[in-house]
């Protein structure tokens, strides 16, 4: 019986033990619950003064702004200051009305507004160039992107042109002797006149008396030697004359002079200006018929400056007119003329045409197109992205977690598509900022304005620390050019004859496509320009194997010939600095040939 109670009593402790212990249990993890909901409940700030914070909505004490919801971070004591074990150090104060005024110490700003604290990782966050936004202020922003890509730099022109007579093709119909008209065989203007074909009689005195004088001549013979020189002088001067050698055979049977004198036409053509009638006296020298051939024709374009770098001699263009809008009439470019024209900034194209069956006539206006490619992979940007400031061109680059970088980019020429070439400042792939970055703008222009005002002297004072020591140079070596002077430094192409022209950013020669040498002034003084010419080819592919040289036109298509420079040694430009030590060697002097003759960017007529 003792036993049983010794059990019973037993039991009951061990429950009363392990209740006790399940009740305390249970108001600890009460407890816990109940500090981390006190740690994650809602307080309320100012959007103005960030330094008031309260556990309940209300206004601003002072400003008077409707207070705004914040969760109270973990580990962040009353009043929104950091936990001793989390402390953060106040850098400076700022006023929160007039940017650029802090204070190391608290107080009021000049307006007489409690300042706020600005700590270390805030202030090093404002200085950064990178701007954070949230996504929601980024949709309402209406923030676009895109992807810098690679493509080539290829350019589509379009303008319009004139179709012109080809000058070289126009013949004049004079006559060198004072006379009469007394027939005219072409009589209208716009006729189609063959080689040979008879224009016009006309009875002249001098003629007359010309024929007249080789006809004695002839009578006389030839057995002595005045005889022949008399005949030969009579002969050639009716040539002088230009009269034909079938014309002067003709009057040797009948052994009469003739009164009139039939004039033949000296090219094919149609005759586009006649300036006499029957009967009309003319005096030496006075323009008759004007002829020209439309075999050929010119298309005479206005080019703007800044298209010029995309047009070559000898590249394929193509027209169209407007009653024919079914058909391309293609050609090439002979001649870029060498001035532009002061009004419009445009420089004037010569480009030829074959034209069977006349379509193309001399006064319409034509659609010129002209495509050109300069290379044939590089970085390619839409022009919306870029943000022109007239010193500098800047392109935002959107970053991970909502951050936004400004880069200032170097811009080559146009392309197609509404694009531009970056040649620095991004890398294929990156994305850049196409719509809302004017506002981020604004943001990096705020921010940069208050730190000159935080440190106006910053950039002031390292000014003299870097001149303390005249005559030095790079690391205080003497003679060493500083690290300012980089600016200094041009980019020129390896090859003689284009060292006229100097770059100011490493790439390709525009001419010959070598890559560019860094030189000095001092270098630059040192080399002539010049350059050798090997011959005149046609610009049509299919007539390359003609070689004149002269300039002229073409034997097999009649085109205007196009200078043909020497061609540059295989692997030349690949050399990197060392084409500057090729270029002195290999330069001519200025009293060499080779320094006088045209260049391929010196176009020949």
């Amino acid at each position: 019986m003792k036993t049983v109670k010794l059990v019973f009593l037993l039991m009951l402790t061990l429950a009363s033990a392990g209740g006790a212990a399940l009740l305390l249990s249970g108001c600890d993890r009460s407890h816990v619950a109940a500090a981390g909901q006190d740690a994650a409940k809602t307080l309320y700030t100012c959007g103005m003064h960030p330094q008031v914070v309260q556990d309940k909505p209300g206004n601003c004490p002072i400003c008077g702004m409707k207070l705004t919801p914040i969760r109270k971070q973990p580990g962040m004591a009353e009043g929104g200051a950091a936990a001793p074990s989390g402390e953060r150090k106040i850098k400076y104060y700022k006023s929160t009305m007039m940017p650029g005024e802090v204070r190391p110490a608290a107080g009021k700003d000049s307006m007489g507004m409690d300042m706020a604290p600005v700590y270390e990782d805030e202030a090093a966050a404002a200085e950064s160039q990178q701007i954070a936004v949230d996504p929601v202020t980024t949709q309402n922003m209406g923030i676009r992107t895109a992807v810098v890509t690679r493509g080539p730099l290829r350019r589509v022109i379009r303008t319009v042109g004139v179709i012109d007579y080809d000058e070289t093709t126009l013949a004049d119909v004079t006559t060198k002797f004072k006379g009469w008209i007394e027939k005219l065989h072409v009589n209208a203007t716009g006729q189609l006149v063959m080689k040979g074909d008879p224009l016009f009689e006309i009875y002249s005195p001098e003629l007359y008396s010309a024929q007249r004088e080789y006809l004695l001549a002839i009578e006389q013979g030839t057995n002595t030697l005045g005889a022949k020189a008399l005949k030969t002088s009579a002969r050639t001067k009716l040539k002088f004359f230009d009269i034909s050698d079938a014309q002067i055979a003709e009057l040797e049977p009948s052994g009469q002079p003739s009164k009139t004198l039939r004039i033949l036409a000296p090219q094919d053509g149609f005759i586009i200006d006649k300036l006499v009638v029957e009967g009309q006296m003319v005096d030496p020298g006075m323009k008759i018929y004007r002829l020209a051939d439309l075999g050929l024709v010119w298309v005479q374009a206005q080019i703007y400056e800044q298209d010029l770098d995309y047009l070559k001699l000898g590249q394929e263009v193509t027209v169209t007119l407007s009653y024919l809008s079914d058909r391309e009439f293609r050609g090439r470019v002979t001649y870029i003329y060498p001035n532009v024209d002061e009004k419009t900034r445009t420089a004037r194209v010569r480009m030829e045409f074959h034209n069977p069956g006349y379509f193309l006539k001399p006064g319409m206006f034509a659609t010129v197109q002209v495509v050109s490619e300069l290379e044939p992979s590089v970085l390619l940007i839409p022009d919306m992205a870029i943000l022109r400031s007239g010193e500098k061109n800047t392109v935002f680059v959107a970053l991970e977690d909502g951050k936004f970088e400004p880069r200032t980019v170097t811009l080559g020429p146009q392309a197609e598509n509404d694009t531009y070439q970056v040649l620095s400042g991004l890398k294929d792939g990156e994305r850049i900022v196409t719509s809302g970055q004017f506002m981020l703008d604004s943001e990096s222009q705020l921010r940069e304005a208050i730190q000159k005002m935080l440190e106006p002297k910053k950039t002031a004072a390292a000014a003299p620390a870097t001149s303390a020591m005249p005559g030095m140079g790079h690391e205080g070596m003497p003679g060493m050019a500083p690290a300012a002077t980089n600016a200094a430094v041009k980019y020129i192409c390896p090859m003689p004859e284009h060292v006229s022209i100097e770059y100011d950013h490493p790439g390709k020669c525009s001419i010959c496509g070598m890559t560019l040498v860094p030189v000095t002034a001092a270098t630059l003084q040192k080399l002539q320009p010049g350059g050798k010419l090997l011959y005149y080819t046609c610009p049509m592919p299919e007539h390359s194997d003609v070689h004149e040289t002269k300039p002229g036109k073409c034997p097999k298509c009649g085109m205007t010939l196009i200078p043909v420079m020497q061609a540059p040694p295989v692997g030349h430009g690949e050399r990197g600095s060392v084409g500057t030590d090729l270029l002195r060697t290999n330069a001519p002097p200025a009293d060499a040939p080779g320094a006088s003759e045209p260049g391929p960017h010196q176009h020949q007529p």
